[in-house]
């Protein structure tokens, strides 16, 4: 597969910067990613991350670290043993480069050590792709906590996105979970192959979370239908 968020990336820390990512889905139109948003400092991330790097703790795995800026904040800021994941090689690359002392070139099912904290922001539970998956996702993610660790995971309800009838009803989908999304990513005329991503509201995910013995709370809600959770054994 085309490495088109770590080219990017790559391009933007090298001072190649000339245009930004464009993302297509089934639910939206053409979009860009500035990448100056992918290198933002603390102060300059919305409130639901602030409050998730506020709340981390101990030995961290950060989940599809991009870019690494919450890495960064957890390492140097609060001084905390932080490992950076994410599947684009690209991307480890400049993490690796801003300093992150632990980061991979690593899909999180290849994980197998425990952390008090994993962190999985910018809609992180995307990655889990598709509903009918979610049971094996969290029951992985549960594995990779120590006795009293936690998952911190901020997320959408994307229902605001869907047509709404004069009686309130939504039109949806009937054979799929409406926050099944597939996307594309494209960057200097290259594009991504079409991957699958997933936005949960946040009943589904305390259902589920429940379901694989979890307990799930609502920490806090953004301005645009976001909200973080944090996610503990029962």
């Amino acid at each position: 597969m085309k490495d088109i968020l770590g080219t990017a990336l790559l391009d933007y820390y090298n001072n190649n910067y000339s245009e930004d990512i464009i993302t297509e889905s089934t639910i939206s139109e053409a979009d860009e990613m500035p990448l100056p948003y992918l290198f933002r400092s603390y102060k300059e991330m919305p409130v639901i991350e602030q409050k998730a790097l506020q709340l981390a703790k101990g030995k961290v795995l950060d989940v599809g670290c991009g870019a690494g800026s919450h890495s960064l904040y957890l390492q140097n800021v609060k001084n905390l043993d932080v490992t950076a994941i994410d599947i684009s090689i690209g991307a480890t690359e400049v993490t690796k480069a801003r300093g992150i002392k632990n980061c991979f070139n690593q899909n999180l099912f290849e994980q197998k050590d425990q952390y008090d904290t994993l962190l999985l922001l910018m809609n992180g539970i995307g990655i889990c792709g598709k509903l009918e998956r979610i049971n094996l996702f969290l029951q992985h993610l549960k594995s990779l906590l120590k006795p009293n660790g936690q998952i911190l995971l901020d997320s959408s309800d994307i229902i605001y996105m869907f047509d709404q009838e004069e009686d309130g009803s939504v039109l949806v989908q009937a054979n799929k979970y409406y926050g099944e999304v597939e996307f594309t990513m494209s960057y200097k005329g290259e594009a991504s192959a079409t991957f699958d991503w997933l936005y949960l509201d946040y009943n589904t995910l305390q259902n589920a979370c429940m379901a694989n013995n979890l307990n799930c709370e609502l920490v806090t809600e953004g301005d645009h239908y976001d909200f973080l959770a944090r996610i503990t054994r029962l």
